[in-house]
């Protein structure tokens, strides 16, 4: 980006004369108040002010050229919904915090929506204990974005500055934020900036802001590498410092990175990640950004200054499919790959499964190698997530099919692995609640039929309907009775195996913080001997999940919690039929 055009779209005026960018309007009203006063907005540069200032609490919207009036896009309260006009706000001062390099930390992902009965951030603030008690150091909060509807993953918003209503607004994520930090529980929020969600957008009344040559599995992409990409990457990349730096944030899931189509020398995630290095220069604070990118290529987390993306970290499907492959016996769809025990030793070791090899699921070959050398925290590894419970056609976690001993090995080959682990929510206590796709289309029954539609070609297509030796009626996700399915059932977590899982994962927790050879990031060496998993450290702690006959099984009670203080001639030897056994591996018969 040229440095004149950028400091044109950059230097914005005060919140309280709501600018707006517009190079093809050639003129725009401001619509305000409750008596819905009518001026006319000035010009300056591609910059359309209001000769009024707009105290907080100001209902107000624009009309380009004498068209229906549409929100600001870049508004920071919707509390009339997605068609309706934007709200003035000021965010508050954050609480200071600064959490630091947050790889290695233990993540854990909630969704607002069905983390607690409310399915608000207050809500959820009264639950912040127990993920203190629990040991967890990252919220990773699935997006916020407003979004069609009052109920949805929130990968389909449309205001991208704005937080959702029904969650509380950004009033309540400010208050959950400043909790959380209160607490010692830094916060990451997964943002989508590949597209705009279908329903509610209106965007494209101010400029051109998509691709001519490039689209999205979801709609139209961006335009990153044409025209239009000074604006459209000042907006996106104007998006990510608002959460970070207004909102209070601490770091950034980037949603579906791959979909970022962009073939310039400049990167639009190098500039991103650019962005975000100076503004933590600017405020002292630091900030990490991680990918969800379905490429295997380590070129997403080498700086900038090496031809990078820039990226702190990247989410790393391929140990999730082996890891689940293997307890499951799963080989529909994209686990067809992982059907070998082996796959479990290849993607531990090298760090993605793919990496130069041939992907039935995509029919080429696929993926980069990982130095051996490049510290595997930068990795995020996890046995469930949104995704790969969310995105099954029933929405069933591993619960709904493994032991408990079965869950409790997933459990410790994450925590005790030397990438970043990241747990979903309820996993802790071997939740058996669903997880299904929800999306409230509000109102648009031609969206609505298209969604079902989509979904249940998708799942006919990979197999995915008929998992367990019978077809599977996918749950409508535009119905409210799906979205309410999916809710935790907390009151599990009180029952007796409940809370035998929860001293677990406590455990496993505890002990990954008091060794450290668990979270140093450095690479491990996995073999099978015999049905036993072996994995292993060039000093430190051997793991080893037996998937053979029962060997001498201890009290359930005391496993890990006696650890000896010498962990580097012990081992966790955990059985994937109805008992977990520990004891040194010296000790075996």
């Amino acid at each position: 980006m040229s440095s004149t055009i950028k400091s044109e779209i950059t230097q914005q005026p005060g919140r309280g004369r709501v600018p707006v960018w517009s190079r093809k309007a050639s003129s725009i009203a401001l619509i305000y108040g409750e008596d819905n006063i009518r001026v006319d907005m000035t010009r300056e540069g591609n910059w359309w002010l209001s000769p009024v200032e707009l105290p907080d609490g100001t209902r107000y919207a624009f009309s380009v050229d004498g068209s229906e009036p549409v929100a600001d896009p870049r508004a920071l309260k919707r509390p009339y919904g997605v068609h309706g006009p934007a709200q003035t706000w000021t965010p508050p001062a954050a609480v200071s915090y600064d959490a630091g390099d947050l790889l290695g930390r233990v993540f854990y992902e909630m969704h607002i929506g069905t983390f607690t009965d409310e399915g608000t951030f207050d809500a959820a603030i009264a639950r912040l204990d127990h993920l203190v008690d629990l040991g967890v150091d990252v919220v990773e909060v699935m997006p916020v974005a407003s979004f069609p509807g009052a109920f949805g993953w929130g990968y389909d918003g449309v205001s991208l500055y704005a937080t959702h209503e029904s969650y509380g607004g950004p009033e309540g994520f400010r208050r959950f934020i400043d909790a959380a930090h209160n607490r010692g529980l830094s916060v990451c929020l997964d943002l989508v900036l590949n597209h705009f969600g279908p329903v509610g957008n209106y965007i494209a009344v101010f400029d051109d802001y998509y691709s001519a040559i490039h689209d999205t599995p979801w709609g139209p992409a961006f335009d990153l590498d044409g025209e239009n990409r000074h604006h459209v990457r000042e907006f996106l990349v104007g998006v990510a410092l608002y959460w970070l730096k207004d909102m209070g944030v601490d770091g950034l899931r980037l949603d579906a990175v791959h979909a970022l189509a962009d073939n310039s020398p400049y990167h639009f995630l190098a500039e991103l990640s650019d962005a975000v290095k100076e503004l933590e220069r600017n405020t002292g604070r630091t900030f990490t950004l991680i990918a969800e990118s379905d490429l295997n290529d380590p070129i997403m987390v080498t700086p900038t200054a090496n031809g990078g993306r820039g990226m702190d970290g990247q989410w790393d499907d391929d140990i999730h499919h082996s890891i689940h492959a293997l307890f499951t016996g799963e080989r529909q769809g994209y686990y067809e790959d992982f059907a070998n025990r082996d796959a479990i030793v290849k993607a531990f070791e090298d760090v993605f499964f793919h990496n130069g090899t041939y992907s039935s699921f995509r029919g080429s070959l696929w993926g980069r190698e990982v130095e051996r050398s490049m510290d595997r925290r930068k990795f995020v590894a996890f046995s469930q997530n949104h995704d790969q419970v969310g995105n099954r056609a029933i929405g069933d976690r591993p619960s709904r099919t493994l032991s408990d001993a079965q869950l409790a090995a997933q459990a410790a080959l994450v925590l005790l692995s030397p990438f970043t682990p990241m747990l979903f929510q309820g996993e802790e206590w071997a939740s058996k609640s669903p997880f299904l796709f929800f999306s409230d289309q509000e109102g648009d029954a031609a969206m609505a039929q298209a969604m079902r539609d989509g979904r249940r070609a998708e799942f006919a297509t990979h197999g995915w309907d008929s998992i367990y030796g019978t077809r599977i009626e996918v749950p409508d996700p535009t119905d409210r009775r799906t979205f309410k399915q999916s809710i935790l059932d907390w009151d599990n977590s009180l029952s007796d195996r409940g809370q035998a899982m929860l001293r677990w994962y406590r455990s496993l927790i505890a002990l990954r913080r008091r060794v450290p050879e668990f979270s140093n990031g450095a690479p491990v060496s996995v073999r099978w001997d015999a049905d036993l998993l072996i994995v292993e450290r060039d000093s430190g702690p051997v793991i080893a999940v037996n998937f053979g006959a029962a060997r001498t099984v201890d009290n359930v009670e005391e496993i890990l919690l006696a650890w000896p203080d010498n962990a580097s001639s012990s081992a966790l030897i955990l059985d994937t039929g109805d008992t977990v056994i520990y004891r040194p591996l010296s000790q075996q018969s």
